[in-house]
């Protein structure tokens, strides 16, 4: 198993709040901050207890790995949570990231299918395993190369494994920036923080049904 390393969180000034209605807040989760409460004391510290310090009642829907950051949706009612957690299962919500990743893609875009498993004797690393491994699939786009010759790409998850984004695209030989997980000393020591941001999500409001469309900018491009 892994070292885990010190849980040094950032510091909570507010709420950088995207979009809310009567059941429904999304947040901008700073990279290094995890989506709920970890195992120990010194892991209470979270996107979820920091919303509930001003939404009390509020409920996680889905997750972003702790060096991501980005578009983190909450429930505000429990129907809300049974609804959208129902639409994450079905496929139903759109998810858009960005990453600044390792060299030059040999293509501008693809499809990864790499099926992915834990790797339990390296938790919480995942691997890819064509025995075992629950189907996952990832769609990336080049959208441009910085002047070190690294690839900004978006990436669009039609599954969500844990550390799906990372795992596939380290796969292709191109890891993304800052990874500890994943990548080599170079690209681990090429950026002090995990280059992959939730940038959009999309989907139909399951009780007002109107589209919401949620965009969260990038800092690092």
């Amino acid at each position: 198993m892994l070292q885990t390393l010190t849980y040094n969180p950032p510091p909570h000034n507010k709420l950088d709040i995207l979009y809310q209605d009567k059941d429904l807040i999304a947040l901008n989760k700073p990279s290094g901050l995890l989506s709920v409460p970890g195992r120990g004391n010194d892991k209470q510290d979270c996107m979820l207890s920091r919303l509930q310090l001003e939404q009390p009642h509020a409920l996680v829907i889905h997750r972003l790995d702790m060096a991501t950051s980005g578009l983190l949706l909450f429930a505000l009612s429990k129907e809300m949570q049974r609804r959208m957690s129902m639409m994450f299962e079905k496929k139903q919500i759109y998810k858009q990231y960005i990453a600044k990743v390792h060299g030059v893609l040999r293509e501008n875009k693809g499809m990864i299918d790499q099926p992915l498993i834990t790797d339990w004797k390296n938790r919480p690393k995942q691997k890819i395993d064509y025995n075992i491994g629950k189907p996952s699939q990832t769609k990336y786009t080049l959208l441009t190369i910085d002047e070190k010759n690294n690839s900004i790409v978006k990436l669009e998850p039609t599954t969500g494994r844990s550390h799906q984004l990372r795992v596939h695209m380290s796969s292709l030989g191109h890891p993304i920036l800052g990874d500890e997980l994943y990548g080599t000393r170079q690209t681990r020591n090429a950026s002090q923080r995990l280059l992959l941001h939730a940038e959009k999500i999309s989907f139909k409001h399951p009780l007002s049904h109107k589209q919401i469309n949620i965009i969260c900018g990038v800092d690092f491009i």
